[in-house]
């Protein structure tokens, strides 16, 4: 079975959305952005060396469409949606929802568990990276690459992989504090 590919339009969809939510609050981007990241007001207040989320990596969702997984997690915290909302396929998701975080947490992606979970599937079906490459639509690196991964990968190929296993993405999602 070859997963359909993660919608080419789904960044320009999701993009909508937040410019839609954007003009309807008379906001700017760089409000936005503000507004991203103070959705975990008290985790930024102990962690100050953090990066806030620049106005480049939600507007260049326009242009480049693409970003990652951790990034787009900011953006569905505030749009109150999950990924699948932006799979293209117009299915409407009603029994998926993100995790609630609180201001003290940050919505993250556990790459590596979902690393892993691939990586058990895949030796399930006796497939090879390169099989399971081919299954997916992607290179065999950027799948190995999940179990080891240090921050993330991007939206398109985490949505792949999840679609490929048959689970939500929140399988994947938790409230983090980092």
């Amino acid at each position: 079975m070859t997963v359909p590919p993660y919608s080419r339009s789904t960044p320009g969809c999701l993009y909508a959305a937040l410019d839609d939510k954007r003009a309807s609050e008379g906001m700017t981007w760089a409000a936005v952005a503000r507004a991203l990241w103070e959705t975990s007001g008290e985790l930024n207040a102990r962690r100050p060396r953090d990066h806030p989320i620049s106005t480049s990596a939600i507007t260049s969702l326009r242009d480049k469409g693409r970003t990652s997984c951790q990034h787009v997690l900011f953006m569905l915290r505030w749009l109150d949606l999950p990924p699948e909302a932006f799979l293209g396929d117009g299915r409407e998701v009603t029994d998926i929802r993100l995790p609630a975080a609180d201001a003290a947490h940050r919505l993250r992606w556990d790459v590596r568990g979902m690393g892993a979970t691939l990586d058990d599937r895949r030796r399930e079906d006796d497939l090879t990276w390169p099989g399971l490459a081919r299954h997916i639509g992607c290179q065999p690196g950027q799948l190995s690459g999940l179990r080891t991964a240090r921050y993330a990968t991007n939206i398109d190929l985490a949505m792949r992989v999840v679609q490929w296993l048959g689970v939500a993405s929140t399988a994947f999602i938790y409230c983090g504090t980092w």
